[in-house]
């Protein structure tokens, strides 16, 4: 659907179309209604981006613990949201490795408090292993920050799938 038509959605379509593109937080789409209409895809994606960047850091780590781990429980058990099962499933992890992320993701979660978060799109399986690795050396703020923006290049990703992109601009 374009933007047009995004901002002609009645709040409970909106949320309902939109509702995780920042996973499990319906609350940011339905707190970006309101700033309807927008100009643009880029416009809508900002809007999402600058909401998570003002919020407190408390109201962040609320961000982050609401995703899955990733190739965790929830993948194990089958209740990941659809948009997180079709991201994991292109890491294409096998069951060593699966163990020992899990091992890994344990760690991580245990030192921060909320899951390891990774746009799994934008890396490969080598690179989500090795950025686990790395990221738990971080110190916790270092960390918030790195997961945040995670979190928006996977909302971004997200938005791109169920928006239409801006057409060009036409002479």
């Amino acid at each position: 659907m374009d933007i047009t038509r995004i901002n002609s959605l009645s709040y409970e379509d909106f949320v309902h179309v939109l509702d995780n593109v920042v996973e499990n937080c319906p609350v940011i789409t339905a707190a970006v209604w309101s700033m309807r209409p927008f100009a643009s895809l880029a416009a809508l994606e900002a809007a999402v981006t600058d909401f998570i960047e003002a919020l407190p850091e408390q109201g962040k780590e609320g961000i982050l613990r609401c995703h899955p781990d990733l190739a965790g429980r929830d993948l194990r058990n089958g209740t990941l949201t659809r948009e997180s099962l079709e991201e994991q499933a292109g890491a294409g992890l096998d069951a060593a490795e699966l163990s020992h992320m899990a091992r890994l993701n344990g760690e991580y979660k245990e030192r921060f408090g909320f899951p390891f978060v990774i746009c799994a799109r934008m890396n490969d399986k080598e690179a989500i292993l090795r950025q686990l690795s790395r990221r738990l050396a971080h110190g916790c703020a270092e960390e918030r920050a790195s997961a945040i923006e995670e979190v928006k290049k996977i909302c971004r990703l997200r938005l791109r799938s169920l928006v239409l992109p801006d057409p060009p601009n036409k002479l």
